[in-house]
């Protein structure tokens, strides 16, 4: 019987033990969930068919949307994917972190084609979690991971976000505590020119000062070429109302910044937009988990980390495909 499969989801400490266990499961075939510095990934042997093909199962995820694939260190990535130029820049600076570049694959990386969903590019990343490293040395190879959630709902911050989406539908999940950043990483597409494609755990400026000009931002509407960018995703059932002022009759409150005196849950009291960041979707989750009819939003300044969780919001409120 196939990992994914199993009546129960082990959740394993975060020790040596736990990564060898999870590493065995992952060069099994299995579905093992795993703490990077952003949020928890839900990882699968990046080189199988059959172990890919069970994370879209586990998610219910699109067919046509490419995943990340995570890796211990820069140069098991440049084997993978052609890290030259910018990409090269880029990655020295941020790597390992919240970072995923967008660069053309290596003909002989032998990557299962769901993972690129038959693009000639793939998405790589090197986390900067202790976990995260320790799991990868130990797999030996490369992980697909997208956020391990069911598709298009909120990404988990903790292993119990994990459990609460797929548990009984993944092999196990490796437990690290709460991701400190609390968003997805920055993605950014470096064939040929750098492109922002998902903005998220990196601030854009930093990627800017890095390469010495502004980064180009993909159209909306344009075919899909990395995770993140559907129109509605990271969405809880309750509708969402951004950049109110109050919450209206029935509606749950999320704050941002001081001086807001209703009821609810606030991003940052102080204004602090990595705490934030860090605080978005666990909030979002506890609000949708809350007799409500729908959940009412503060502005959040769109500079910094700002930017991504306003992200973030606008595809949680989009219309639901």
């Amino acid at each position: 019987m196939a990992e994914t499969a199993r009546a129960q989801t082990e959740r394993l400490p975060g020790d040596a033990a736990g990564v060898a266990r999870a590493a065995a499961l992952l060069r099994q075939g299995g579905l093992v969930s795993f703490p990077t510095e952003t949020v928890y990934g839900l990882g699968a042997d990046a080189r199988s068919g059959r172990a890919v093909a069970a994370i879209y199962e586990a998610k219910g995820r699109p067919r046509f949307n490419p995943l990340i694939v995570h890796v211990a260190d820069a140069a098991a990535a440049a084997r993978i994917g052609r890290i030259e130029g910018d990409a090269a820049r880029l990655a020295a600076a941020f790597w390992p972190g919240p970072l995923t570049l967008v660069v053309p694959l290596r003909p002989e990386a032998g990557l299962s084609e769901l993972v690129t969903a038959g693009l000639d590019t793939v998405g790589l990343r090197v986390p900067a979690a202790a976990l995260a490293c320790a799991l990868l040395a130990e797999v030996g190879g490369p992980v697909a991971a997208p956020s391990a959630n069911p598709s298009g709902r909120v990404s988990p911050t903790t292993a119990g976000h994990v459990l609460d989406g797929l548990s009984g539908r993944i092999a196990a999940v490796l437990d690290g505590g709460p991701c400190p950043v609390g968003l997805e990483s920055t993605i950014v597409d470096v064939a040929p020119e750098p492109v922002l494609l998902r903005p998220g755990g990196l601030p854009s400026e930093m990627l800017a000062a890095a390469l010495g000009r502004p980064l180009a931002r993909r159209v909306e509407g344009g075919a899909v070429s990395a995770p993140g960018q559907l129109a509605s995703h990271y969405a809880p059932s309750k509708p969402l109302r951004l950049d109110a002022g109050a919450p209206r009759a029935g509606e749950l409150w999320l704050g941002f910044g001081p001086g807001q005196a209703h009821d609810g849950l606030n991003l940052s009291v102080s204004g602090d937009l990595r705490e934030a960041a860090a605080n978005l979707f666990a909030h979002l989750r506890t609000l949708d988990a809350m007799e409500g009819e729908g959940i009412a939003v503060a502005r959040v300044p769109e500079t910094g980390l700002g930017a991504a969780i306003a992200d973030r919001l606008a595809r949680a409120a989009a219309p639901r495909a």
